[in-house]
């Protein structure tokens, strides 16, 4: 059966809601993503972590104790025009100098707390784009070839930056639900019912307010795949690597007819939920609005009549007008904060995905050197996303140690997909990989990927310096310039660098100033400089010489043939010239086995190599 990715949501974590249909057990559930975003914060920076909320803490208590201040002035002021009135001056701008005192406090501690949540925000930022990248690289090469998996990639990625106004936010929720607790218990000295009026004039902002987050929360995911869409249209509409084909072809139109109409439908679904909560968030704001004017009548009324001091209806009116503005931000913000919540999901499901293939608990001993090499034993391999078509099927063979294998075959036959599994970066569906008489599962992922040198077909074009290009071969390495140098001339890579401005040092690609743009040679020569960095047992060479002249590709191969004295090799290649250079060929048909042997044998034998052999000689008479 075919390996798939076990992927799935956190231990105790419930799935991503994906409707608009979410009800407050969903919301209430999302909250229990917040422990675990806490501990990765906390990881980042416990110091930053402890400070903002210590200040935070302090801020929360000065605008109730600034209001009762403020009360107590207007109380003096008024005092001193009462005929026979004993007021104490001094004590009047002790007062003043305490509430300016507070401003300055507030202020300042404001501006703290905003450097911290940057500061931690960078870090966090910083330490999950690590930590995702750290995560990837962990993940099976299946897994990315998997449309569902890039959708939870790029959401995962999405998560990076700004999950700190989601820590700002708690923190926010927490300071003012300490800052409405203080003002609360001045209101219900006077009288409780006050506070039944704010919950009554909170209410129908925070109703609205609610249903169409859930709306726009739905539209953005359920967008998902459509905003990768956007990003690959914008990529390759406006880009070096395409930007020949594009002007060729004529593409402009097309991609930027498609962008367009892509672009258009979400501003357009986005536009009516934007209209219709500005309509709705007015109607609803405004019976809101009416509730507290209802109740700051009565505060007034009770201050007409004498029940309460100037200064009492200051406080009153200014600690209602507060706790109602509090109330609404926490009450929507709550709504804001759980819809945050859920997308954390998003980050969590992507953690959570693990790799299929992977080190044994106790792996064996990794052979050095390796004596009778590699034995395929009836494997079978078929890719998730298409289970009715084999890739490979009952394949068995050898691959002894000092021999070149040339693998042959039309495109889709299978041969990448046999280099892959010697890599281990695919497992067998059936059957099994043997390495000098050992399942290949046995041995630490690490060490065998390590004793593997693969240069594929479709090699990176790393936007670095030439000689980082080349050390990727072996990263460890990558100081070591005696041994770049040497792995560049070993493929001939060192003359395309002396012609260079900034030789191992200069920069490749345009996409950087100062860049340098290789021809498809040139390019290649320095891939298979990546090879001869890494002292491999085993060396598979994916179409290495596709892009290189006839020259060029036959002294490639002298000194590859060197290079691999006494070790494995793989060849791929529709060049017969290659091909013939290998000790063995074995021809895939299908994804099977359709016969194996030298050069001299397959063409004696008169069968697919030949007839396929003898069609190449025939474009070259």
């Amino acid at each position: 059966m075919t390996v798939k990715p076990v992927v799935g949501p956190p231990s105790g974590k419930t799935p991503t809601p994906s409707t608009d249909n979410l009800s407050w057990r969903d919301r209430f559930a999302a909250l229990g993503n917040l422990p675990a975003f806490f501990k990765l914060v906390w990881e980042t920076s416990p110091a930053l972590f402890v400070g903002n909320a210590f200040l935070r803490l302090i801020q929360a208590a000065i605008p109730a104790l600034s209001l009762y201040i403020g009360k107590l002035i207007i109380d003096q002021v008024v005092g001193f025009n009462k005929v026979g009135a004993t007021t104490d001056a001094m004590y009047l701008w002790e007062l003043v100098a305490a509430e300016f005192g507070l401003a300055i406090l507030s202020t300042a501690i404001g501006r703290a707390v905003s450097l911290m949540d940057g500061l931690l925000g960078d870090k966090f930022a910083n330490a999950t784009s690590v930590r995702i990248m750290e995560h990837a690289a962990e993940l099976d090469l299946e897994q990315f070839e998997d449309a569902t998996f890039y959708d939870k990639l790029e959401r995962a990625r999405r998560q990076t930056n700004g999950r700190t106004v989601l820590l700002s936010g708690v923190f926010g929720q927490v300071q003012q639900l300490i800052s409405v607790g203080f003002l609360a218990v001045g209101l219900a000295v006077y009288n409780p019912w006050l506070l039944l009026l704010i919950a009554v004039a909170v209410t129908p902002s925070f109703i609205g307010d609610n249903y169409f987050n859930r709306k726009s929360y739905s539209l953005s995911r359920s967008w998902t795949p459509e905003r990768r869409e956007l990003d690959y249209l914008r990529y390759v509409g406006a880009s070096d690597e395409t930007a020949k084909e594009v002007k060729i072809f004529g593409l402009s139109g097309f991609l930027v007819d498609r962008f367009r109409t892509l672009s258009n439908e979400y501003i357009k679904k986005n536009q009516a939920i934007a209209i219709s909560r500005a309509g709705w968030g007015t109607l609803l704001t405004a019976l809101g609005t009416a509730g507290y004017y209802g109740a700051y009548i009565w505060i007034v009324q009770r201050a007409v009549t004498g029940q309460i001091s100037l200064g009492d209806l200051t406080f009153l009116a200014g600690s209602f007008r507060q706790v109602r503005g509090s109330l609404e931000g926490i009450l929507l913000q709550f709504s804001s904060l759980t819809q945050e919540a859920i997308y954390l999901q998003d980050l969590f499901d992507y953690f959570a995905i693990k790799p299929a293939i992977h080190s044994p608990h106790k792996p064996l001993p990794f052979p050095n050197p390796i004596q009778t090499g590699f034995v395929f034993e009836n494997v079978g391999f078929r890719y998730a996303n298409s289970s009715d078509r084999w890739a490979l099927r009952g394949l068995s063979f050898t691959l002894q140690m000092g021999e070149k294998l040339a693998l042959v075959g039309e495109n889709g036959a299978g041969k990448t997909t046999l280099v892959k599994l010697l890599a281990r970066l695919y497992d067998p569906a059936e059957g099994r990989i043997l390495l000098d008489g050992n399942d290949l599962r046995e041995y630490d992922l690490t060490d065998l990927r390590q004793n593997i040198g693969v240069i594929f077909q479709d090699y990176i074009r790393f936007k670095m310096s030439a000689g980082t290009n080349i050390a990727v071969g072996d990263i460890d390495e990558r100081t070591n310039q005696p041994r770049i140098e040497a792995s560049a001339q070993r493929s001939l890579a060192d003359s395309v660098i002396a012609k260079l401005a900034g030789g191992y040092q200069q920069q490749l690609g345009k996409s950087f100033n100062e860049g340098v743009e290789l021809s498809g040679g040139e390019w290649q020569k320095v891939a298979l400089g990546r090879a001869y960095m890494r002292d491999a047992q085993l060396v598979i060479l994916d179409e290495p010489t596709a892009a290189l002249d006839a020259r060029a590709e036959y002294d490639v191969f002298q000194r590859f043939a060197e290079l691999t004295r006494g070790k494995a090799s793989v060849i791929i290649s529709h060049r017969f010239s290659t091909v013939r250079m290998a000790d063995r060929i074995l021809v895939l048909e299908g994804g099977k086995l359709h016969e194996i042997g030298s050069h001299e044998e397959l063409l004696a034998n008169n069968g697919r190599y030949a007839e396929l052999f003898q069609l190449q000689a025939r474009g070259y008479q």
